[in-house]
């Protein structure tokens, strides 16, 4: 059997391949590609609905960014699991900064609307989900340090842009605000990605041979279509707040500075979630802590709408509806990553330590698993009752 410990994590790789400069830099590219292609939205778009009066329709502009990131993210996928992150992110780097400026030129709105779908490919190749790739790939083992190191860093980056991008506002038009933005992108995110993910990509690790569970009759499921429409409709209620919450403060009375530094606030209780989430994993089951999660987040809604005033207890709202939005996102990997049995909507089950029962490689899946499902994997039990089987039992020829 192969020693993972000497021939690196389950993902082909060891800690001399990987890039020493990649955690770092895929944390500040994070922050700035969050903070000025999707934060700085919600802070200019009051002076963009007033300056040409589109109205609704910018906000639908942005939607459709968001709705063609999905779409194009499984593609992006395949491409980057093929060439690594480097070739992709560095192209959604550029195509981020073209896709700004033609939303800074943008002389109509279907020209607008253009220019954010562009900007929607450009973050299926740069946020979240392929950084979390290059991570899985080159960290092995050790990749949920380094994803918690970068999405804690994520969450920081309204509160670095929102506030930047108000006081920018105050003295430049949108459009100059966007331009100086793009060019604050391309000077951090494409050398970033382009010098500093130059490791050697490792190839994918080779599927364990196991039986699969039939995903079709799950997502056909009674219970994952309304889980999957309960997390839906959270998600709706709690990032529409992020894009409404600056004009909403405007018109309760706080300046567009005070405003975008409450969405900043947020973001910051963002970073605050996910760093508690932890203890809350710990001490709740997941029905418990998704049903107080997606309770939480509702009431965060509605208190936007039912309470007015003072300001500051209006940014405590923001902050707590960032600690709820801040809940972590599950450790990306592919399910041939996953324990054997097991399954989105129930746990595996538990392998008897009866003798003769095959262990199934337990120990090198153990060491890929993440943390939250190795205890599942059946691990070797001595049972005294199988000596005396053994010893009990005739063999042939004796």
């Amino acid at each position: 059997m192969t020693d993972l410990r000497a021939s690196g994590a389950v993902t082909g790789t060891g800690v001399r391949s990987r890039p020493r400069a990649a955690l770092p830099a895929l944390c500040a590219t994070q922050i700035t590609s969050w903070g000025i292609v999707y934060y700085a939205f919600p802070v200019l778009n009051p002076q963009i609905t007033a300056a040409t009066g589109w109205s609704t329709t910018a906000a639908a502009a942005f939607s459709g960014a968001l709705l063609t990131s999905a779409l194009t993210g499984i593609p992006v996928g395949r491409i980057l699991d093929r060439r690594g992150p480097r070739t992709v992110m560095t192209t959604g780097s550029v195509l981020g900064v073209l896709a700004v400026l033609a939303v800074a030129s943008a002389p109509n709105l279907i020209a607008f609307t253009a220019a954010w779908l562009l900007a929607g490919v450009a973050m299926a190749a740069t946020f979240y989900q392929p950084a979390f790739a290059a991570l899985t790939r080159w960290w092995g083992e050790d990749r949920i340090r380094a994803i918690t190191i970068v999405t804690l860093a994520g969450g920081l980056a309204s509160t670095a842009f929102a506030p930047l991008t108000a006081a920018l506002a105050e003295h430049l038009s949108w459009r100059n605000t966007y331009a100086v933005l793009a060019l604050v992108l391309a000077l951090v995110t494409i050398p970033a990605h382009a010098l500093a993910l130059r490791g050697p990509w490792p190839p994918a690790p080779a599927p364990p041979s196991q039986r699969h569970t039939d995903s079709g009759s799950v997502t056909r499921s009674r219970p994952f279509l309304m889980l999957a429409t309960a997390m839906t409709l959270n998600s709706f209620a709690m990032y529409a707040v992020v894009i409404a919450l600056v004009p909403l403060l405007i018109t309760r009375g706080a300046s567009p500075t005070a405003a975008a530094w409450a969405l900043g606030l947020g973001g910051a209780g963002q970073t605050l979630g996910r760093t508690l989430y932890a203890t809350l994993a710990r001490r709740t089951g997941v029905t418990t802590r998704t049903v107080t999660l997606i309770t939480l987040g509702g009431a965060a809604t509605a208190a936007f709408a039912m309470v007015t005033g003072p300001f500051p207890l209006l940014v405590g709202i923001a902050i707590v509806a960032g600690m709820v939005r801040g809940k972590p996102h599950p450790p990306p990997g592919h399910r041939r990553h996953r324990p054997l049995g097991h399954h989105p909507l129930r746990p595996p089950v538990r392998h008897p330590g009866r003798p003769g029962h095959p262990r199934l490689r337990s120990r090198p899946l153990r060491r890929g698993c993440p943390r939250r499902t190795a205890r599942w994997i059946p691990r070797p039990v001595h049972h005294p009752r199988a000596d005396l089987r053994r010893s009990s039992t005739p063999r042939p020829g004796k």
